[in-house]
């Protein structure tokens, strides 16, 4: 592949340049993975998907605002990506959302986890996984520009 060609860009089998929309599209090339109708999944399983996505992002807005050390940035993260955070993140947003959105929540909110966390009782656990299950959906349903706008500012 010739080095003008843009980072998302790829040459096909065809000999053709390919431009890649977004990350899960070059894994699903990649990978050849199929095609699935997520709101069939189960609300846990969507937040733990979720839980890794808002890890990904806040991660990632944190290394773009300064450059420091690890566990300076962990501690930043773990303050934001936190059970207590996400539930009250979610009373923030909850007038905001779609039906559909609402619907995603509710089931994860009303999943029963079998754990809570360490730092959180057990209403904001099942709020924050009702908001993990929500990120999860919006992101495998790669609408990343609601996700990131319920997700709000960070940090």
């Amino acid at each position: 592949m010739e080095e003008s060609l843009k980072k998302d860009s790829y040459e096909g089998p065809d000999g053709l340049i390919c431009q890649e929309t977004d990350l899960a599209s070059l894994m699903d090339r990649v990978l050849d993975l199929p095609q699935r109708d997520w709101s069939q999944y189960s609300p846990l399983t969507l937040a733990w998907i979720g839980d890794t996505v808002c890890d990904l992002v806040v991660r990632y807005a944190l290394l773009k605002r300064a450059n420091m050390q690890t566990d300076k940035l962990h501690r930043k993260a773990s303050s934001i990506v936190n059970a207590r955070s996400q539930a009250k993140r979610m009373e923030e947003i909850r007038t905001k959302l779609t039906d559909r959105e609402m619907s995603i929540y509710r089931r994860g909110r009303n999943a029963n986890p079998g754990h809570t966390a360490k730092n959180a009782d057990r209403s904001e656990y099942l709020e924050a996984t009702g908001f993990e299950c929500l990120i999860g959906y919006l992101y495998l349903e790669r609408q990343y520009s609601r996700l990131l706008e319920l997700m709000g500012e960070i940090g």
